[in-house]
């Protein structure tokens, strides 16, 4: 690998990651031009999903200096017509002389297509550099493709010994101000935020991303076999803040069609899954071009998710207050949870503690 290729894909991470929350269901995407002489004449990133991707803006903003540079990607260049045309073809007018990749695209579409294209039209390409990294920047777009269902992010805050509430069916404030500020920004990344039935009777929650800057609408999900939702829940006087979706079974429509029917009029979109487990749940989810889930509860919700192997990262707050004997314990111990994180990172959030990891996996 030449001499600064991984210094100049880590400037196309670092773009790239501009488009975080911007880009669904498409990859976050960066590109960096690199003269002959090593001078940085042309950059950008994938800003919106239907828009000129991250090659096509660095070309751009290279001009004529683009030919007999280097094109750095953190993504493979498609070779396909989507919403737009095939950056590799753009990369071949400009007289693009070497394009190095950080990761190869998991889009059957494209898959080794792009690299494949462009050496057979006589550009040396470099497939690789910064391969974990770029990788992980598109972990929820990675996901997708590979299981057909959205990245799912566990996010829970416990008191210090382990409870999710003071006591069974009453709502609970846990975590500081700063903690849920903190928590509100992380559901401004997601292209959706869900929790369980009980969890919604209980806290009556809008699910909404507050004190944070938005652009696109945030999807509210409700995992609900049994159509406990009410239809004059908190959550349905929110309806401009993005589509709520109660995920259910076609049997229990069948059942409940009253219900079902209120629960419509209200504003709810019914969604069908055609097993009563969460995997199905989430593969129905994906179907509707959801990338990226945030479930934020309860216990039961969560304990499904983790037996189930569909959790992909997790995001604990720990408060310093301690619930008792009297409290509701949360499905596990936050310590045996973090036994299985990889890339954990603790930090503190006001008064209260907040660990952060990826899911280590295997297959």
């Amino acid at each position: 690998m030449p001499r600064g290729d991984a210094e100049y894909m880590d400037r196309a991470l670092s773009i790239a990651a501009r488009g975080r929350g911007l880009t669904s269901p498409n990859p976050l995407v960066g590109a960096v031009v690199v003269s002959a002489d090593g001078v940085v004449v042309g950059s950008g990133y994938h800003q919106r999903a239907g828009g000129p991707h991250a090659e096509i803006h660095a070309l751009r903003s290279a001009g004529g200096a683009a030919r007999g540079a280097t094109l750095f990607s953190t993504l493979e260049p498609c070779c396909h017509t989507g919403r737009t045309g095939p950056c590799v073809d753009s990369i071949l007018a400009a007289g693009v002389a070497r394009v190095v990749v950080g990761v190869e695209d998991p889009n059957p579409q494209v898959q080794g297509g792009g690299v494949r294209f462009l050496r057979e039209h006589g550009i040396d390409v470099t497939v690789g550099v910064r391969e974990a990294q770029a990788a992980r920047l598109n972990l929820p777009f990675f996901v997708r493709v590979r299981y057909g269902r959205p990245l799912v992010m566990l996010k829970v805050a416990l008191s210090r010994d382990g409870c999710v509430a003071r006591q069974p069916g009453v709502r609970s404030a846990i975590t500081a101000p700063p903690a849920v500020r903190d928590a509100h920004a992380l559901r401004a990344e997601f292209d959706a935020i869900a929790v369980g039935a009980e969890t919604l009777l209980v806290d009556d929650s809008a699910l909404t991303a507050r004190e944070v800057h938005r652009v696109r609408p945030l999807t509210r999900v409700i995992f609900d076999s049994r159509l406990r939702t009410p239809p004059t829940a908190a959550i349905f006087g929110t309806r401009d803040a993005g589509p709520i979706v109660i995920v259910t079974s076609a049997a229990d429509v069948v059942n409940a069609p009253e219900q079902a029917a209120a629960l419509a009029r209200a504003g709810a979109r019914l969604l069908q899954a055609p097993r009563h487990d969460l995997p199905s749940a989430l593969r129905v989810l994906g179907a509707e071009g959801v990338t990226s889930l945030l479930l934020e509860g309860g216990p039961k919700v969560h304990a499904a998710a983790w037996e189930a192997g569909v959790v992909d990262r997790v995001r604990l707050y720990v408060s310093p207050a301690v619930f008792g004997a009297g409290g509701v314990p949360w499905f596990v111990t936050s310590a045996s949870v973090r036994l299985a994180l990889d890339d954990v990172d603790v930090r503190m959030v006001g008064p209260d503690e907040c660990t952060e990891g990826y899911v280590h996996r295997t297959d």
